[in-house]
Formats: C-alpha cells, sequence, structure tokens
C-alpha cells in the first residue's frame, strides 16, 4: 500500500530537521557573557517559543533567571520546550494561540500580569514565510505572511503597551525582524511585512518614549534553525554563501542580542535594529527558492534566460 501524502512529507520533513539546529542539551550549555540572575524577578514574553530561534531566546533568559511566558500554534512543541524551561527553575506561563487573533493576544497579556503582575519584555518572535517566487503568490498565501508578520506583531506590540501605560510603569519591546537591507527575493512577502514592523518600530519608540517604553528590532540574517529544513535544499545551500563568513549564524547570537537590549546594557538603544548576519547586508546572495540560472554568474556573460 503506497504511503499517504501528508505522511511521506512528514517523514522527509523529520529527516531533514536532524540536520539542522541544536538539541535541547547542546543549547542548554551554550556558554553566554551574561552572569548569572541577570534577569531574576523579571518576566519576558517570547512569542513563536516552541522552536527555533524562539526556543531559543526564551531558554536563555530562562538561564539568566526570567521568569516566562510563552506562545505558539503547536501545542505539542510549546509544551515540550515548557518543560526544557522549567528544568531552568524559572516560571512558566504556557498558552496555544495564533497572535493573528487580537482578542488572544490581549488575553495572553492579561494572564500575564495575573500570573505575575506584570510583564517586563516582550520578545516579537513568532512569524513564519514560505519560499515562493513573487508572480506565484496566491492572495491567501500573501495574506496569511503579511497578517502574522506584521499585524501579529503589531497587536502584541499595542497590548503590551497599553498595559504599561495603564500600569504607569516602562517596557521594553523587542521585535525579530530579517535582513531586508538588500530586498529578499524568494521571500518577498515576508520583505514586505517585516520592513513594515522595521519602521512600525522606530515610529512608536518616539511615540512611545514618555511612557519609558523601549522599541527596538533584532534582524538575523542566515541563522541556523531546524527551519532550514522548510526550505529547498538549493535554497538552504545559499545560505551558508550569503556572507563574507561563508556560514550560518546560530541562535545564540540572535538570543544573546535579545538579552543586551533588555538588560541595561541597552538603557539608553531605542528605535534601532541590530542587525547578525555576518555581513550579508553588503555582500549577500541567499535564495531561499533556490538561485535561478539567470542569476547564476557562473555561467557566463552570454547566460540565457
Amino acid at each position: 500500500m503506497a504511503k499517504d501524502p501528508a505522511k511521506r512529507k512528514r517523514d522527509r520533513t523529520k529527516e531533514a530537521q536532524k540536520r539542522f539546529g541544536m538539541t535541547e542539551a547542546r543549547l542548554a550549555a551554550l556558554p553566554t557573557v551574561f552572569r548569572p540572575g541577570l534577569f531574576a524577578g523579571k518576566t519576558v514574553l517570547v512569542s513563536g517559543a516552541g522552536s527555533g530561534l524562539g526556543r531559543a531566546i526564551a531558554l536563555l533568559f530562562a538561564r539568566l533567571g526570567a521568569d516566562l511566558v510563552i506562545c505558539g500554534r503547536d501545542g505539542a512543541r510549546l509544551a515540550q520546550a515548557e518543560r526544557l524551561f522549567r528544568r531552568q527553575g524559572v516560571d512558566v506561563l504556557s498558552r496555544a494561540m495564533t497572535i493573528r487573533d487580537p482578542a488572544a493576544v490581549h488575553g495572553l497579556i492579561d494572564a500575564a500580569w495575573d500570573r505575575f503582575g506584570g510583564l517586563d519584555v516582550v520578545v516579537n518572535n513568532a512569524g513564519g514565510q514560505f519560499p515562493q517566487m513573487a508572480l506565484d503568490y496566491t492572495v491567501k498565501g500573501w495574506q496569511a505572511v503579511i497578517d502574522t508578520n506584521l499585524n501579529g506583531t503589531w497587536h502584541m506590540m499595542q497590548a503590551a503597551a497599553r498595559r504599561w501605560v495603564k500600569a504607569k510603569r516602562g517596557g521594553n519591546i523587542i521585535n525579530i525582524v530579517s535582513d531586508i537591507w538588500r530586498g529578499q527575493p524568494g521571500i518577498a512577502h515576508t520583505c514586505a511585512a517585516r520592513a513594515g514592523v522595521i519602521y512600525l518600530s522606530k515610529s512608536v519608540a518616539v511615540e512611545w518614549t514618555p511612557h519609558a517604553i523601549r522599541v527596538n528590532c533584532v534582524a538575523p540574517g542566515c541563522v541556523e534553525t531546524t527551519a532550514f529544513a522548510l526550505y529547498p535544499d538549493a535554497g538552504s545551500r545559499t545560505f551558508y554563501e550569503s556572507n563574507p563568513m561563508h556560514r550560518a549564524g546560530d541562535v545564540q547570537d540572535v538570543a544573546e542580542a535579545c538579552c543586551y537590549l533588555a538588560a541595561d546594557s541597552g538603557k539608553f538603544v531605542t528605535g534601532e535594529v541590530i542587525t547578525i548576519d555576518g555581513g550579508q547586508q553588503m555582500w549577500g546572495d541567499p535564495w531561499p527558492t533556490g538561485r535561478p540560472a539567470y542569476f547564476d554568474l557562473s555561467r557566463g556573460p552570454n547566460r540565457k534566460r
């Protein structure tokens, strides 16, 4: 009997994921420049914390003593991540949800205040995209990426800021965006959304300064996570060629940037974007879909479409 196509796809994804990312044990043992207990007594919300960058960011905050509020769409992944975080001896509030739903977002913020008496830091990491040339986007596909990466991030930002303003206390927002500076052919939808988040962040960073709310972005380039498995091999190969260092970054590069912005080290930083890309913005050429033949310079000056 032939295998179910959906199961075949899941099996291929599991196999591919073994090639990328880190085990829980390795992730929990990564060295950090920050001192133990740095965020003791603080509460940090990380969206999309069930895997990838979000899991690494939340874990580092937990290792440094912060209690956590986490959310994500995949309840099973979230539960596994919650167990990992609790092993650091911190309290964790977990909720399976989508940030596309404003009511769910407000419910999460309310639950955080009820459980912990407030929030100190919100890391907006949740998001996603799929590799596809822009001519092939459907209306549904375009809207799904914009709704999650731009609108969902905004729902989280506004809900958190309103609670901070109401309580007359400051706050700290860190938005995980992407390396949009040279455009992102092959994922133009997320480039549009992330560019929107960057300039939204710069705008409200000024508006919200009187309320002692800092707003910044972290823009990873090609940083290896299990999400590399979601791209075709021809696409993921270009990630390691995308910068003059000729390698991918690791999740701790991004997690430590978030801690820098969240700690007193970032107290005079707002409206800024920290780009972590090994020089990609000046040099690189990543193609998530695989590099089309037209752009293969090795074919010489007489290449054809």
